[in-house]
């Protein structure tokens, strides 16, 4: 399948510089979000580690730009952003639904450019082949808002600033249909190795439906369990971040 050519300065945001022939972390936002959520993960690890933060479209500063509702056909166009950028060492972080897309890119990586990654982070979300049947995006704005208010995924700002609101909904909207729909099909295993972060009381995620990670890959699995809900991540950064300057740079540092 031919992947379309895209602008990737749309698409990819780097926040700080990185040293020559550093690795690359492709960081993938949660459904709702955007780029500028990875900007604290790119400068701290900069600049051992660059990270680069992807934009989907439909928000922010690409908020005029239709959304896309099919993970499937993101997770190709991202790949298509990336396969130039695999001149280098490529993990790949993404938070609940981005977890999902970005085991969906590695797919692709591996599959169709023959580009392991150093290790794919599958943050706040349950394994591909554990299926839910949800249907928050179903639902009016006050439900859909009501379940973002729950898991803590948007700024209290924007959650009550009514023009921000209506700005950031379709792009919010659209991003639960593409999580909530999306079903894994079957093919051949990841050969990467993975990291599964998961909070201990997710209310989309148990530590089994995280676990289960370990039956998509040939390789090595781990599974750190934090406290905290969905948005664990914010509250434990620094043992993150410093997990993963360990794993991608190979590094004691």
């Amino acid at each position: 399948m031919t992947t379309p050519q895209l602008d990737t300065g749309l698409w990819a945001r780097t926040y700080h510089p990185a040293a020559a022939g550093s690795p690359r972390l492709v960081c993938l936002p949660h459904a709702g979000g955007s780029a500028s959520f990875y900007f604290p993960v790119s400068r701290t690890l900069a600049p051992a580690i660059e990270v680069v933060a992807i934009q989907y479209p439909g928000r922010q500063d690409r908020r005029l730009e239709p959304c896309v509702p099919d993970l499937p056909e993101l997770a190709r166009l991202v790949f298509g952003v990336l396969e130039p950028m695999t001149d280098r060492p490529l993990a790949l972080f993404g938070h609940s639904m981005g977890a999902s897309l970005a085991f969906e890119v590695a797919r692709l990586l591996e599959q169709e450019a023959g580009v392991v990654p150093v290790r794919l982070y599958a943050s706040g979300r349950r394994a591909p082949s554990r299926l839910r049947h949800e249907t928050v995006h179903l639902l009016d704005d006050a439900g859909l808002l009501a379940d973002v208010k729950r898991l803590s995924g948007t700024d209290a700002a924007i959650l009550g600033d009514e023009e921000l609101l209506r700005m950031a909904l379709p792009a919010i909207r659209n991003d639960y249909k593409a999580a909530e729909t999306y079903k894994y099909e079957p093919g051949p295993l990841l050969t990467c190795p993975i990291t599964v972060f998961t909070g201990a009381d997710d209310p989309k995620t148990t530590p089994e439906e995280a676990g289960a990670w370990a039956e998509h890959t040939t390789g090595e699995t781990e599974l750190k369990v934090f406290p905290g809900g969905h948005f664990f991540l914010t509250r434990h950064q620094g043992e993150i971040l410093g997990t993963i300057r360990r794993q991608v740079t190979g590094s004691a540092a």
